[in-house]
């Protein structure tokens, strides 16, 4: 059963939308926020709270997953669901991102990247092919083509290569691909380049995948321009498949990208900045460690009806941060996760009542926005 897609209502002013997908482990609602459990797990979450807090799929990672604990282990457990104890739905990604980062660690080639290991030094080839067996070997529902995720900035020719080589290892994936539980999603590149969107996206449509991801932004662009890339690209994408921009989680970004038909999001945002003592709120980010709220009992968020503002206070979680307690991030990180996807049923509610633009004035009128969160999409 290939991943299927019903687009539901759609806002009569803008592209936003509501939809669900359906997948061999159940369906998923969108536009959906997916927390990202890089090494099979949601840092110092357990599955039960994700239920709880109401996460429907999460995200992990082939290239991380494949060094440790190795495929191998995986499989013998009985596939990555059953590895990690999560019975909903699960996104791999390819580990593109992740070679990217690794700068000097790396060669990338035609055929693929040769890499070192982050965590021992040992040479290993990923190649498209590979990336799509380890992917079905892990038994996700969505899978991600490999391919070349570029900074920002970077010259025209070096992103105009690197659109060429997704295109070529999306082909050899989509070929490779046998897993018939699974969708295999393609990955459009280009950078900030217009005409290199529009390729990209024109060749990835031909081969026909089950759904589209928008890739390469979030890596410090300003916002604006990513915006703009999205108001470009979005319109040629087909409206009966699933639409995933990659690696966005600030809750400004989660309005526009859905304003623009975005469905579905990820970020590690929220668990990052939660292991910093740092949560969302409807007034915007507050920095709890702060001495400000030393002697604060209130909730971190007046207006949430979380487990963690129902139970404990801002001076008790600055208390728990500062001396080092787990407690603190586990707190903290359950509360940003919440918030966002708390954020993204208001968003569907709004979608679903026709009132979008009502709804997303009334947020960013009270959310305040940092000058640094303001000017790139790299928090």
């Amino acid at each position: 059963m290939n991943l299927r897609f019903k687009e539901l209502v759609r806002s009569s002013l803008c592209d936003a939308r509501c939809g669900v997908f359906y997948t061999a482990h159940g369906p998923v609602t969108t536009p959906v926020f997916m927390p990202v459990g890089t090494q099979a797990t949601v840092k110092t979450l357990t599955p039960e709270e994700l239920y709880q807090l109401g996460a429907e799929i999460v995200l992990s990672n082939t290239y991380h997953l494949y060094l440790r604990p190795g495929v191998d282990i995986i499989s013998q457990a009985g596939g990555l669901h059953k590895f990690m104890h999560w019975d909903r739905p699960i996104l791999t990604d390819s580990g593109g991102f992740q070679v990217f980062s690794l700068g000097n660690l790396r060669e990338i080639t035609d055929e693929g990247v040769l890499f070192r290991s982050h965590i021992d030094g040992s040479e290993h080839l990923f190649t498209p092919e590979k990336a799509v067996a380890v992917q079905e070997s892990l038994g996700s529902d969505i899978a991600m083509v490999f391919d070349e995720c570029t900074p920002y900035p970077i010259a025209y020719e070096a992103a105009a290569a690197a659109v060429k080589r997704t295109t070529s290892w999306a082909q050899r994936a989509k070929l490779a691909h046998r897993k018939q539980d699974q969708a295999l999603f393609g990955i459009i590149q280009g950078s900030c380049f217009d005409d290199l969107r529009l390729q990209s996206a024109e060749q990835l449509l031909q081969l026909d995948f089950p759904g589209y991801a928008i890739g390469g932004l979030s890596v410090g662009e300003p916002k604006p321009k990513m915006y703009r890339i999205l108001d470009l690209v979005m319109p040629r994408l087909p409206v009966d498949k699933p639409r995933y921009l990659m690696g966005v989680g600030s809750p400004d970004c989660l309005w526009e990208g859905v304003q623009r038909g975005i469905d579905m999001f990820d970020c590690v945002l929220p668990t990052r900045i939660a292991r910093n003592g740092t949560v969302f709120t409807t007034r915007g980010r507050l920095v709890v460690r702060n001495a400000a709220y030393a002697e604060d009992f209130r909730p971190l968020d007046p207006e949430c009806s979380c487990y963690v503002c129902r139970n404990y206070t801002r001076a008790y979680i600055r208390h728990l941060i500062r001396s080092k307690e787990v407690l603190g991030i586990r707190l903290t990180t359950y509360h940003n996760l919440y918030f966002l996807i708390a954020l993204m049923e208001k968003i569907r509610t709004a979608i679903r009542e026709d009132r979008f633009f009502e709804a997303k004035k009334d947020f960013l009128g009270k959310y305040k926005i940092t000058p640094k969160e303001e000017k790139t999409t790299q928090s």
